[in-house]
């Protein structure tokens, strides 16, 4: 249902989804799902950039240990991708 109900729904792009979804999974700390979106973000159109911004934006309103968290996850995720 989710992926392909949720996901298909005109209201958002998948890009936004994948911003919206990533920085959820951030604030709530859940770095095993976050690694799966941040993949799933990259390949909606979300550039390496973008997601280095949002860690460091998402930094000042869900604290420094998440968004550090975080990071740690994208970082992974960019070398797995080597970006």
């Amino acid at each position: 249902m989710l992926f392909g109900d949720v996901w298909e729904r005109k209201g958002l792009s998948k890009r936004d989804r994948s911003l919206a979804t990533v920085t959820a999974l951030a604030v709530i700390g859940q770095s095993e799902q976050l690694r799966g979106h941040l993949w799933r973000a990259l390949d909606n159109g979300v550039t390496r950039e973008e997601i280095i911004e949002l860690m460091t934006h998402l930094a000042f309103y869900c604290g420094w240990a998440n968004a550090g968290s975080a990071a740690l996850v994208a970082k992974r995720v960019f070398e797995e991708r080597g970006i």
